[in-house]
């Protein structure tokens, strides 16, 4: 027993009265004796050692025990407000390291949060007995000399990035609504710097406007044909929300423009509301305009999503569907739930090819060509072959309505797939970020990126602890490993 902590502890490299410190205080635990031993042991106070010992280790500002309200509620979605034993609160890659150490040593169930911003119970976050590893102090953003790398702690937020980099003209990929978090939107595990490419953007144009209901199918009309013409201008992008009362539709041009061409399907319907009017702005002005649409009120939330070709008679089918199942839950409970539109263009995967690699199996299909092929009246030409994702926000007050609420999103997303299948538009991807807590967006991966992940995996993390101990989330460990890899028609059109 003495030398299994005296080996943990010289692990923890501290000053040496810290060492005996810690030393004599688990020398004299017998609960941690018998687990050591192999032999019946406490395991709510192992963990309640653990959180002593990263005390002593880290200092008394880095550990809450207990964990305040503050610091529990400050995950975005009321369902994942549990109280864990302690917080753990790492101030460097130092801290990190020497945390990992002791939730290995103490084999302590632990949750990670960066932003706190997935709404999946016990993702970034984690009911006693357990330990929640909280990266709020790890929110660093620098910029390389030459402006071609940002280099961002996992606890900053996009609206906080995208102001750092702005002096710089410069932009990175990231999150659209600024109170989310740099980690959990990037990877959704322990990393404490991303280096990321920037790209030359800082001026651009935008709009948002909204439409009325009855407006739906017109709306939808315009964002297929762009899909079909205006997305093959990769500088043009659109966002699209509907809810039960409003359409809203966000036009963008990653350069400063006057009503760009692309966006000809959109110009001829008249708005009932311009919330934004056509603005030569900035990234930052835009994320600032998308930070004051985000509710602060405490409410609980789901997220759900799925994915296929361009097919302008799905949306229309399951947006149908979507509003028929949206209207009753409103009714029952009160949630309110969103039909939200996001495409996926061609020229994102191959970015992802050229930076390194494709490890979501994303389809690579060619929608630039104009050659007729012979498919499904739904998909007549290789145009159309961007992929689109659609997914759904819902919010809602009570916990005994969970069930009644999210029965609406699972039972639209089987309809996607359903239709979908039937009119070979359906495509086997989900993005993670908008992947439920019932879904499993790495099985649709594919076998041989599932197989290079674990490999990766087995290589940073022998012991395996963030498969064994991490709370919850879309591990690694939770997939079969005879998954196939998803079949999906890729067009190669000269």
């Amino acid at each position: 027993m003495h030398d299994k902590i005296g080996i943990f502890v010289d692990s923890l490299a501290l000053s040496s009265s810290q060492a005996q410190s810690v030393t004599s205080e688990l020398e004299k635990d017998t609960n941690l004796e018998a687990f050591l031993r192999g032999s019946k042991h406490d395991p709510s106070g192992l963990i309640t050692l653990a959180c002593k010992t990263a005390r002593a280790s880290l200092g008394p500002d880095s550990v809450e025990q207990p964990a305040d309200q503050t610091e529990v509620d400050a995950n975005w979605s009321q369902a994942c407000w549990f109280a864990p034993t302690c917080a753990v609160i790492p101030a460097s890659t130092q801290d990190v390291s020497k945390t990992l150490k002791i939730v290995s040593f103490f084999q302590t169930k632990f949750a990670v949060r960066s932003g706190g911003h997935s709404p999946n119970p016990g993702w970034s976050s984690i009911e006693k007995p357990g330990v929640l590893i909280d990266l709020k102090k790890l929110n660093q953003i620098t910029v390389s000399a030459d402006k071609s790398v940002a280099s961002l702690g996992p606890a900053g937020r996009w609206g906080d990035v995208f102001a750092a980099l702005d002096p710089y003209g410069v932009s990175v990929i990231g999150g659209r609504i600024p109170q989310v978090g740099v980690g959990g939107l990037i990877l959704g595990g322990i990393v404490t710097r991303f280096d990321l490419y920037t790209i030359p953007v800082k001026n651009i144009w935008y709009q948002v406007a909204i439409y009325t209901p009855d407006q739906a199918p017109a709306i939808l009309d315009a964002f297929a044909e762009w899909q079909e013409k205006g997305a093959s201008d990769v500088k043009s992008t659109v966002a699209l929300i509907i809810a039960l009362e409003t359409v809203t539709v966000g036009l963008i041009y990653s350069i400063p423009a006057e009503k760009p061409a692309a966006f000809a399907p959109f110009y001829d319907i008249p708005a009932a509301t311009v919330a934004v009017p056509p603005t030569n702005g900035t990234v930052l002005s835009l994320t600032q305009i998308l930070g004051t649409t985000f509710s602060n009120t405490p409410m609980r939330h789901d997220y759900r999503g799925v994915s296929s070709r361009i097919d302008l008679q799905l949306y229309k089918d399951v947006y149908a569907f979507w509003r028929e199942q949206a209207v009753e839950v409103h009714r029952a409970t009160g949630a309110n739930m969103t039909f939200t539109l996001q495409p996926i263009p061609v020229n994102l995967v191959d970015q992802g090819h050229a930076k390194g690699g494709n490890p979501l199996g994303l389809p690579r299909i060619n929608h630039q060509c104009k050659n007729t092929i012979p498919m499904t009246d739904s998909i007549q030409s290789a145009e159309k072959l961007i992929l689109l994702g659609w997914t759904t926000l819902v919010d809602w007050d009570n916990a005994k309505d969970d069930e009644t609420v999210r029965a609406a999103p699972i039972a639209t997303t089987n309809k996607w797939k359903e239709l979908g299948e039937q009119r070979g538009s359906y495509i086997p991807f989900l993005f993670m970020n908008d992947g439920s807590r019932d879904q499993s967006p790495l099985s649709l991966y594919g076998s041989a990126n599932i197989a290079k992940l674990k490999a990766v995996s087995q290589k940073y993390d022998s012991s395996q602890l963030f498969q064994n101990l991490q709370n919850d989330g879309f591990l690694l460990s939770t997939i079969d490993s005879t998954v196939s890899q998803p079949k999906v028609q890729t067009l190669n059109v000269s």
